[in-house]
């Protein structure tokens, strides 16, 4: 078999997690399943899952995949689980297949030895974080109350400075009453690699649908201001910003490998620790069970589930949207934006315009007016 197969796993490590920072979408989000789930994947569920991807990797032709180990908090156990599952799948796939296997952490408990570990184990490191100052990661605390930051700030030095060849990059979600300056220069001075910028994961839940076009664009604006930070910066070491990447690849006609824009089919699929196979994780903030397939690692394979239906709409591009996202001018760059964004619980479907819609055209716009800056065309011609 050949074709589009998952080209994304994320696999959960540990399904708790030891901050309680104010915006989780997981543990404060509707989706409670994590409470009945084991605390952190077996040998078994990893050999399993490991099994699975090889199956589907060699169904599939594919040349390489990508393994993100997440959480909850990946390390809360040490680095060994987290090796012993990249392991695992490097151990399985056909010989000559390329795995780039990333942690996602809080970076809380990346100690020099733990830091060395994954990096000798060939394990890429992506921080979540808000920024680089104690004030702007006030949000990240942990359940006694406690500023995560100090550890963190730790952290990135580690990386930065001890390991950088295992430093994959920084995750920062938007907050809009935050300088854009602040973050983006405090950020770069933690000396990523590359950093993304995300939408926080809300629906039309706490607005009724419909007011989309025109609208307030505090996201949007805030994406505008960082971008052309990005843009002007000049330096050599100045790292990829994920979103910015995506949407001026789109722009120029390229496609994405984000599900944030565009209109590719998403690649990515979730294992949990109990070896059930999700849909991404932004769901969860949707309404209880939203991620489910009802498939798992030991009685499915990664084919079932990419034909399951609840997946497979997650893969289908333009027709996956309502008929305002389809006529709207900027939607092969949008895309609709996240699939989970686009819920509405009045009507209980997603066939809606992103809640974040106007912050995304304020952002593409935006970015098209840079670049017919520089190619003395429209932005009208680019979108």
């Amino acid at each position: 078999m050949t074709g589009d197969g998952f080209r994304q796993f994320v696999l959960k490590v540990h399904s708790r997690c030891n901050l309680a920072c104010t915006y989780c979408y997981i543990y404060r989000g509707p989706d409670r399943s994590w409470r009945d789930r084991p605390h952190h994947a077996d040998e078994r569920t990893m050999r399993q899952t490991a099994h699975r991807i090889a199956e589907h990797v060699e169904a599939h032709r594919m040349r390489a995949v990508r393994i993100d180990l997440h959480g909850g908090e990946p390390l809360l156990t040490g680095p060994e689980p987290v090796v012993a599952y990249a392991d695992a799948v490097r151990e399985a796939v056909p010989d000559g297949t390329g795995v780039t296997v990333t942690v996602q952490t809080n970076g809380t408990l990346l100690t020099s030895p733990v830091l060395d570990r994954l990096a000798d184990a060939g394990i890429q490191v992506g921080l979540s974080l808000d920024g680089g100052t104690a004030a702007l990661n006030a949000r990240r605390i942990d359940h006694a109350g406690r500023p995560s930051w100090p550890a963190v700030r730790r952290a990135a030095r580690l990386l930065a400075r001890h390991r950088p060849d295992a430093y994959a990059g920084i995750l920062c979600t938007v907050d809009p009453a935050t300088d854009p300056a602040e973050v983006y220069r405090s950020l770069r001075a933690q000396a990523p690699p590359s950093l993304d910028f995300l939408l926080p994961h809300q629906h039309w839940g706490a607005r009724p649908p419909g007011r989309h076009r025109p609208a307030p664009t505090p996201y949007g604006d805030w994406l505008a201001t960082a971008f052309d930070l990005w843009w002007n910066d000049g330096a050599p070491d100045r790292p990829r910003v994920r979103l910015f990447t995506e949407i001026v690849a789109l722009l120029l006609g390229g496609s994405s490998r984000t599900d944030a824009v565009g209109l590719s089919p998403i690649t990515a699929v979730v294992v949990e620790t109990d070896g059930t196979i999700e849909r991404i994780d932004s769901l969860k903030t949707a309404f209880p069970g939203a991620p489910a397939t009802g498939l798992d690692v030991f009685r499915n394979s990664f084919d079932e589930a990419l034909r399951h239906p609840r997946i497979a709409v997650l893969r289908a591009g333009l027709d996956a949207l309502g008929e305002v996202c389809r006529d709207c001018p900027v939607v092969r760059v949008c895309g609709g934006g996240n699939y989970a964004h686009r819920y509405a619980p009045p009507t209980g479907h997603f066939r809606h315009p992103s809640v974040h819609c106007p912050d995304l055209e304020r952002i593409i716009r935006h970015a098209a007016d840079r670049i017919g800056e520089q190619l003395s065309v429209s932005s009208r011609s680019l979108v």
